[in-house]
Parts: structure tokens; C-alpha cells; sequence
């Protein structure tokens, strides 16, 4: 039996795409680098091994084993994991990325273990009908700036307040770069996982500075690394991109909710952002990954902050099918439809980018199809709700220019 409105059957399993945050590849020879579990799981170390047992697992082995063409005993999350490896890894790729529909991919380059072994952001748009753009990490660049200052300066250090300003102002020059680079189109923030995200809007001081400095220059001697986890110079820092994005009307991304136990998830909740963003009403506010399960948290910033734009993405394919069809009916009850937007969060493998679009395309159907047949919507109005979430909206924001290629997919009959 056909879909019972066929209008938003072919907007919501047919229409482009605009990814609006997702991570790199991996590269051939590193395709088994990390541990597959990982595309449907944000577990780390020991719990990955109980994330077999979860809903988003099991769904994840049945569709995958339908792109494989696996029936029967092997179609189960071990034969996916064994038939996967059996392709060419382009053939992959191509396999996987073909049926998303995706037009465009905003890509965040900054995640840990991309530079080492993911693929340039240039190279994914050999899958894609827009060239792919990048989004700025902030805190990632922060830390090899400095790195590159105690480097350079490691015969003669440099003393603390000379360091702090020739930091800040490199810092500070290189975000600017970025503000007129048309191959950038936003910035991304961390400070969920450093620090939590009740960010201080008020200026902090410069004897704060020179002790979080301080701190990690003793953390770079002794481990030969930084990682910016010092609360007054992260919301210095953050401070300084939303200046800068208010400025060039970049949007700036904040990683909420949703996230492996590096954060403390009693302040990853929008909720506590109130204060930046009353402080930065010139700044795009983009508060990723659903916000779950603070998303009711991110409605209500949405709808009352013009400047607070919401991106339902992550939990595909990360909760189960009814989570997300809960997670979406909470993202309509109250935020705007158009500052709503759509993600993968897709990170290292073909396959995080096709389940997330598969499953996203069924759940918008479902959800905006039981509103209509509840007579809440009109078929027209939700067949615009799926243009504006999947395209619209994200074209608009990051003021991308492109035009719907309404082509990328066969309509679905």
C-alpha cells in the first residue's frame, strides 16, 4: 500500500537535504580504525559492548542488512560488521551516500582523531550536488594556536602576560580570517563538554587569564598536549567567536544534550545558555543533537529568542524509532518551523549518514502525516514544514545560496 498523502511522501522521502553539521570520513586505510559500535552509540570503553543490546542497534542491523542485500541468519549486526568489509571501500561509500538525497554537507573538522585519519573536507563532494563547507571548531583551534605559540617559543618562554596577548591575538585574527573565507559558513562550540554551558557573559579577568594559561602551558610540558578545559578562558574564548559571528552573521553552534560521558549532562541543557544569548542578540545561536533529552529545553528558546535556531539531528540513529518520533513531535510543539534544521552528526563511516537520513525521512512522515490526518495540519503546510527543516532553513541561515536539486532522489510512489 502507497503512503496515504503522496504530496508529503515525496517532500519527505524525496526532497534534498542540507546537512547542516556532520564530521569527515575515515579514509580507506583507516576504515577499521575504530570500533563500529560507535555509529550507534555514543558509549566509550566497556559500555560500548552492551550498545548490541540496544533498540537503535538492533533497527541499525535490519536496515543495513537490507542495503547489503543480507537475509537470514546473516543479517544481523556481526554479518553487517562481516559483509561491510567485503565492499571496496569507494563501492561503500557510494552505496551508502546514493541514497540519502543529500545536497550539501556542513562539515565540523575539529572532531578528536579526524586529522589523523579522516579525509579532507573537499574530498566528500565527490557524493554530494553542492560543494561541501566547513564549520569552525572553536575551542580545537584555540588549543593549536597556543600550541604552536609554546612551540615556537620553547627555547626562550615567553612570560605569562606576554603569552596571553600574543594568544588572544592570534586567536582573535584567525576567526576574523575566518569571517571572510566563503568556505566557512559557521563556527562550532564545545564548552558543553570542557566546561558546561551556563557560559559567563560577563568579562572575565585578565589575572583569570594568566591562571588558565598558566595551568595549560604546565599541562603542554607535561603531556605534550592541551585541551582547554579551564572555565574562564573557554568562556573568553567562546565570548570573543559569538562577537565575531554577530559581526559576519556567521551562526555559531553549540553541541547540546546528547553526548558520550565526557560531559556533565547537568549542564548540558540549553536551558543554561539564557544568559549568552541575551548578552549576543546579534549571534545565530544553533543548539545541536535535538538538545536531547533537554529538547523541550531548546523549543522554548527557540520560540521566544529570534536569534535561537534548533537542530534535530544525532538522534538518528542514536534512540530508538519511537524516541524519535516523541523527539520530533517535541521539537513542533512550540519551536518555529522555520528555525528548525536537520543534521546526521554523521562521523568515520558512509553507513552513520545513510541510517540517519533513512530514518529521518520515515519519522517526518510519520509524525507530519498523523498531524494532518488529525486535521492539526494541511498536507500543503506539512509538506513545507519538510522543505523548510531538510533545506530551507539551513540554506537561509548559513546563507549558502544553493537551489533545491529536487531531482537528487526519484520521488517515492
Amino acid at each position: 500500500m502507497g503512503p496515504m498523502y503522496r504530496e508529503l511522501a515525496k517532500a519527505a522521502f524525496g526532497y534534498p537535504i542540507i546537512d547542516n553539521h556532520a564530521h569527515p570520513f575515515l579514509k580507506s586505510r583507516h576504515r577499521d580504525a575504530i570500533r563500529y559500535e560507535v555509529l550507534i552509540s555514543e558509549a566509550h570503553g566497556d559500555a560500548l559492548n552492551d550498545a548490541v543490546h540496544t533498540l537503535p542497534c538492533l533497527r541499525a542491523a535490519t536496515q543495513l542488512s537490507q542495503l547489503f542485500g543480507l537475509t537470514g541468519d546473516d543479517a544481523t549486526w556481526e554479518g553487517v560488521k562481516k559483509k561491510r568489509l567485503e565492499f571496496d571501500y569507494a563501492e561503500l561509500c557510494k552505496l551508502c551516500m546514493e541514497p540519502t538525497g543529500i545536497q550539501c554537507i556542513l562539515f565540523d573538522d575539529g572532531l578528536g582523531g579526524v586529522a589523523e585519519m579522516a579525509e579532507e573536507v573537499k574530498w566528500h563532494d565527490q557524493y554530494t550536488r553542492s560543494p561541501s563547507k566547513r564549520i569552525v571548531r572553536l575551542e580545537v583551534e584555540g588549543q593549536n594556536i597556543l600550541q604552536d605559540i609554546l612551540v615556537a617559543n620553547d627555547n626562550s618562554p615567553l612570560s605569562i602576560d606576554i603569552l596571553c596577548n600574543t594568544f588572544l591575538e592570534e586567536f582573535t585574527t584567525y576567526m576574523n580570517d575566518t569571517a571572510v573565507d566563503d568556505h566557512v559558513v559557521g563556527y562550532k562550540s564545545v564548552a558543553c563538554y570542557r566546561t558546561g554551558l551556563d557560559i559567563d557573559p560577563m568579562p572575565c579577568s585578565a589575572d583569570e587569564l594568566h591562571e588558565c594559561l598558566t595551568s595549560v602551558s604546565e599541562q603542554f610540558k607535561e603531556k605534550g598536549s592541551i585541551r582547554f578545559e579551564h572555565k574562564a578562558l573557554n568562556d573568553h574564548l567562546v565570548k570573543i567567536v559569538l562577537d565575531i559571528a554577530g559581526k559576519c552573521k556567521k551562526p555559531i553552534q553549540f553541541h547540546t544534550g546528547l553526548g558520550d560521558n565526557d560531559i556533565t549532562l547537568t549542564k548540558s541543557s540549553p536551558a543554561h545558555m539564557q544568559p549568552i544569548i541575551k548578552a549576543f542578540p546579534e549571534t545565530i545561536f544553533v543548539l545541536l543533537h535535538s538538545s536531547y533529552p533537554y529538547t523541550r529545553d531548546a523549543g522554548y528558546l527557540t520560540s521566544v529568542y529570534k536569534n535561537v535556531y534548533l537542530d534535530f539531528g544525532e538522534i538518528f540513529p542514536f534512540i530508538s524509532a519511537d524516541g524519535q518520533r516523541t523527539v520530533v513531535h517535541q521539537v513542533l510543539e512550540l519551536a518555529p518551523t522555520n528555525k528548525i534544521l536537520w543534521s546526521t552528526d554523521a562521523a568515520w563511516w558512509p553507513e552513520r549518514f545513510y541510517l540517519a537520513t533513512a530514518q529521518a525521512r520515515q519519522v517526518m512522515y510519520e509524525v507530519l502525516a498523523s498531524f494532518v490526518g488529525k486535521g492539526d495540519l494541511t498536507e500543503d503546510q506539512a509538506v513545507s514544514i519538510v522543505k523548510m527543516a531538510f533545506f530551507e532553513n539551513a540554506n537561509r541561515i548559513y546563507m549558502l545560496g544553493l537551489q533545491p536539486d529536487v531531482s537528487i532522489l526519484s520521488p517515492q510512489s
